[in-house]
């Protein structure tokens, strides 16, 4: 039976809150603004949950911005696939799992530009068998349809079973169990009062891959 691992991308394989705080840092110095609108820009984008058409909005009005906030949001997915960050023993652990015989596909909502950015310029796009983005297939998680064309993509297929991985309550735990997969929860503390019920709970990628590494069955 082929063994598949379907991945979220931000904030599971690339640390995506902190690529943003880089952004922010950087859009705050090139704007002569001070640490604290920083911490302004942080507390907007909400995790990178508040839309970018509205995130850019309140951007330009509360800090004074000149030219359309759409030039804004343009520049920025520019931007951020050069500022996303994935560690090589992140890397090194997936390319383990395909050794392994593991089928293994990233699943991510958002921009295809932003998104298909960053997994090209962090290297995962070597070290993967296939990924899915949203943006490019008109289909969202936790929507069975963007984990199907992702395991379809790697040679795979649903009907057979697998595990999501992935740190969103609700587009990659009540998603991964709708598609009757177990679940491996990443818990960054992001959201309190919120917690699923995965199979299991980790706080990085590389225990959950080390899980899959093991033979463990779902609990």
């Amino acid at each position: 039976m082929t063994r598949l691992a379907l991945f979220d991308l931000d904030n599971t394989l690339v640390d995506r809150d902190e690529a943003f705080r880089r952004w922010a840092e950087e859009f705050a110095n090139d704007h002569g603004l001070d640490a604290e609108a920083v911490e302004r820009l942080v507390a907007l984008d909400e995790h990178g949950y508040l839309p970018r058409e509205t995130l850019f909005a309140h951007i330009q009005e509360d800090f004074g911005i000149d030219g359309p906030a759409e030039d804004l949001w343009d520049a920025y997915r520019r931007r951020m696939p050069h500022l996303a960050r994935c560690p090589q023993e992140v890397r090194d652990g997936l390319t383990r799992l395909r050794t392994a015989g593991w089928r293994v596909a990233i699943v991510t909502n958002g921009h295809a530009d932003n998104q298909l950015g960053k997994i090209r310029s962090t290297g995962l796009d070597e070290v993967v068998d296939a990924w899915a983005v949203s943006g490019a297939e008109g289909v969202r998680k936790p929507e069975r349809g963007l984990f199907e064309i992702a395991a379809t993509r790697a040679g795979a297929s649903l009907d057979t079973g697998g595990w999501v991985i992935g740190d969103h309550p609700v587009m990659d735990m009540a998603g991964g169990r709708a598609i009757g997969f177990a679940t491996i929860w990443i818990d960054r503390g992001t959201w309190a009062g919120q917690e699923p019920a995965p199979d299991h709970t980790v706080t990085d990628v590389t225990e959950a891959i080390r899980i899959l590494l093991s033979g463990v069955t779902r609990l």
